[in-house]
């Protein structure tokens, strides 16, 4: 009797670490990089948003430099649950350097370019129900290397800065009210501003970094409060770069990677911004630099796709992946 209770006993106490294993979460390793698959088709200058647990990947160039002749309308979908890759139909035209946007699990897909030339006003909504894109009303400034930065409380989106295709960089702000289809202009930066960092930081939309109307690189750093549609001048980033991958999460603008204004390789250097302090910090720094390439937040990561590893080079197929 005593040696079968032990038994049963014995049996139990597996039993129980067995199932107390199934629900231990793995522990967290903070400010470290890890990789994800490798993208099917290498691209710069896509755009990239989350439609609930996967990443969608829009368009981009799969050829070596400036052009059109590498332009794609590919659309591929990153799931960071099963790290594996799969595509959605094809975009309605080739694009690249657009700016994308998520409200209601609908991605909203902002200007660029379809020729590497002309930049657009074109507004898409693709439905991943339907797996379809529609047409929308057109944003009242075309032009690529915007940001799109979604408002929480109001769904609103604000398209910032950009490029116009006629060597000049953009001030300018205008918002999207999906629910109405229709544009508002706001407030512009207080810098003309192209293919800037941004993220929403608590309540304020934070941009850095960028090329500035002279073609020159700068860290320039200023935030947008939507309820009062104004700018403020913050803390410049010391490390002047464009074309980074950038995010908010929790109470800071992450910025990792891009070009710093040198011809050459891409920038490693990962640094946070914390609004509440007015200041940079320097992070783990990227495995490997990248520049023109697209970026997204997911459960607290930052995920930066393809680009650059050097200035006008071959498109890459990484994910890399920052935990802060």
């Amino acid at each position: 009797m005593k040696t079968a209770f032990r038994l049963i006993l014995a049996s139990l106490l597996i039993v129980g670490t067995a199932s107390l294993g199934k629900t231990q979460i793995a522990e967290v390793t903070h400010n470290t990089w890890t990789s994800g698959t490798a993208m099917p088709t290498p691209v710069s200058s896509s755009t990239a948003a989350v439609i609930k647990t996967a990443i969608y990947v829009v368009g981009g160039n799969s050829a070596a430099g400036f052009g059109g002749n590498g332009l794609v309308a590919d659309v591929q979908i990153y799931n960071p649950a099963t790290n594996a890759w799969s595509t959605a139909a094809s975009f309605p035209t080739t694009i690249e350097a657009a700016s994308s946007a998520v409200v209601k699990n609908v991605l909203y897909v902002f200007g660029g370019t379809a020729d590497a030339s002309t930049a657009t006003n074109a507004v898409w909504a693709y439905n991943s129900k339907t797996n379809a894109c529609t047409g929308l009303a057109a944003m009242p400034t075309a032009r690529w290397g915007s940001q799109a930065v979604v408002e929480k409380k109001t769904k609103i989106i604000y398209v910032i800065g950009g490029y116009d295709g006629k060597g000049n960089s953009l001030a300018t702000v205008e918002s999207y009210n999906p629910a109405t289809n229709t544009w508002t202009e706001q407030a512009p930066m207080l810098l003309a501003d192209n293919s800037v960092a941004a993220g929403l930081v608590g309540t304020t939309i934070v941009v850095a970094d960028g090329s500035t109307a002279g073609g020159q690189v700068t860290g320039y750093t200023e935030g947008y409060d939507a309820a009062t549609n104004s700018w403020t001048s913050l803390a410049a980033d010391s490390t002047a770069r464009v074309e980074s991958c950038s995010g908010g999460i929790g109470a800071k603008l992450y910025d990792a990677g891009g070009y710093l204004n040198n011809a050459g390789a891409a920038g490693t250097v990962n640094e946070s911004f914390q609004l509440s302090k007015n200041k940079w910090a320097t992070l783990a720094a990227m495995p490997q630099g990248t520049m023109f390439g697209s970026s997204a937040v997911y459960k607290g990561k930052l995920y930066c796709f393809g680009g650059w590893a050097t200035f006008s080079g071959t498109p890459l197929n990484n994910v890399q992946i920052y935990q802060p």
